[in-house]
């Protein structure tokens, strides 16, 4: 977890695999390396820096898109951004509750670094340090025009609203769908009662609240108010580079789809829900094609975790990966994910190496010519791993899981060790239905082995036949621990977030 290294000194990497863009060809030929070409490599990246949108998910599972498992006939849009790009199957996030996750996402650092920890609420009096650099800063300062339309999350009071944080343009949700009064579980109390618990959810625009009580009808608009904003905001940034965040509300509870897309399914209200996500990314796609910019334009699609399983019907699904949202197995912390750029990242390709979502920021940076933060962050660049016909190995030496302060597990390659901990559970039974949650049972796991290869749904310890791979994990570990902290032990890189 030291300082990434800045783009130039990693432009060889992408000489070697050959896939970068054309006009490093023309800037290298060959397997040239040295300052002299490095940065002749890097000034021509920059002159072709494409744009960039990121389509993050909320609580969607692992097998919920058609090409990671899930009904074909529901996500035809996703189907054609796997055939015309990068499936990455062994893709993760640093934690596996909302506001942890993005705040990894948009830093390239793992969130327990920073102080943001599980789903700030309504009632929260911190967020995203404005001292933190974000993609959209990197982005920005290269010229990028940048633009968030979605759910945030990272604190609503105004000092860390998008704005704060990098972003031109902002229109959505200042944290989880469902922080509202209307709530399943609340709905028997009178009104004042159940303001007590949640105000009303407003939404913003800029940082100005523009509708002060969401209600029914504006949860239904959402998918698709976030997919205009995100069409005009291309269209109108077409001729510069542009970074579009658009993390969407939906398929976080409450469901809600569009009149256009309410029943249309026949399969029930979720499935009616992930057509509509898949329209939106399909209206996106066919925007940049026709500006005549997809070649140019790296497009990503991942989650922000798993799925909320208790939820039942109105869940997805992380089969075969074991548990869901609020853990971290698998089925809470690897999600998956489609990145499509044209003409640069191979079609109809797989990328089977461990990464996370902290890592696409140094991507971006590289990709954009932009500068890394002057701090410490945990993301690698992964370019090699995005471009080349047969992909690198992993940057990361390990991959570091934790649940709030605890650290849970770690990943090195094929191995995934657990630490002892505690996690919930439905342990198989169903879930709820028509939106009312079932109860987790609470279960534990001591310190065991999987090997994720052989075994993918993390049932079997293989830790008494592989005592080397524990302990060279444990050694792992405990270089985090130092670092990051666990539990009531602090980290010698930890940040504070940002106070009111």
């Amino acid at each position: 977890m030291s300082r990434v290294q800045p783009a130039a000194d990693r432009v060889a990497d992408i000489v070697q695999v050959a896939l970068f863009r054309t006009c490093i060809f023309a800037a290298v030929t060959g397997l040239v390396v040295g300052s002299a070409a490095e940065s002749a490599a890097a000034a021509a990246a920059r002159q072709a820096a494409p744009n960039i949108v990121v389509i993050f998910m909320d609580d969607m599972g692992y097998a919920d898109p058609g090409p990671f498992g899930g009904d074909p006939e529901l996500t035809p849009n996703l189907n054609r951004m796997a055939q015309e790009g990068r499936r990455f199957t062994d893709f993760y996030v640093s934690q596996a509750v909302c506001s942890a996750s993005r705040c990894s996402l948009l830093t390239g650092c793992y969130n327990v670094r920073l102080g943001i920890l599980g789903a700030l609420g309504p009632s929260a009096r911190i967020g995203l340090n404005p001292d933190e650099k974000t993609i959209a800063e990197v982005c920005r300062e290269q010229g990028y025009a940048t633009a968030c339309f979605g759910k945030w999350h990272l604190g609503h009071h105004e000092q860390f609203l998008p704005l704060q944080q990098g972003f031109d343009e902002y229109f959505g949700l200042p944290y989880s769908n469902d922080m509202w009064p209307y709530h399943p579980g609340v709905l028997h109390l009178p009104m004042e009662e159940r303001l007590k618990r949640w105000p009303h959810l407003p939404l913003i625009e800029g940082n100005k609240v523009v509708n002060p009580q969401v209600d029914d009808e504006v949860q239904a608009e959402l998918t698709r108010l976030y997919t205009e904003k995100s069409v005009s905001f291309i269209e109108r940034n077409h001729d510069r580079p542009f970074f579009l965040y658009l993390p969407h509300s939906m398929v976080h509870v409450p469901l809600y789809a569009g009149r256009e897309f309410l029943g249309k399914s026949g399969k029930g209200l979720f499935a009616d829900v992930m057509m509509e996500i898949d329209w939106s990314v399909g209206r996106i796609l066919d925007t940049l094609r026709r500006l005549e910019l997809e070649r140019n334009t790296l497009v990503v699609f991942t989650s922000d975790n798993g799925p909320w399983l208790s939820y039942g019907d109105h869940a997805g699904s992380a089969k075969p990966l074991r548990e869901g949202k609020g853990t971290m197995f698998d089925g809470g912390c690897r999600v998956s994910c489609i990145m499509r750029w044209p003409g640069s990242i191979p079609a109809g390709s797989v990328c089977s190496e461990p990464l996370m979502t902290i890592d696409l920021l140094p991507t971006i940076a590289e990709l954009t010519g932009g500068s890394l933060p002057e701090h410490t962050i945990d993301g690698r660049s992964i370019v090699p791993q995005m471009l080349a016909e047969t992909p690198l190995p992993s940057p990361h030496e390990a991959l570091y899981f934790y649940y709030g302060k605890q650290l849970q597990a770690v990943r090195a390659g094929r191995w995934k060790l657990h630490f002892p901990h505690g996690y919930r559970t439905l342990a198989d039974r169903a879930g709820g239905t028509g939106g009312i949650p079932a109860n987790y049972e609470n279960a534990t796991i001591g310190e065991e082995l999987f090997d994720l290869q052989m075994d993918i749904s993390e049932t079997t310890d293989v830790a008494a036949a592989n005592p080397e791979v524990v302990e060279r994990l444990r050694r792992l570990a405990e270089a985090a621990r130092a670092e990051l902290g666990d539990s009531q032990r602090e980290g010698a890189g930890m940040r504070p977030p940002g106070q009111l």
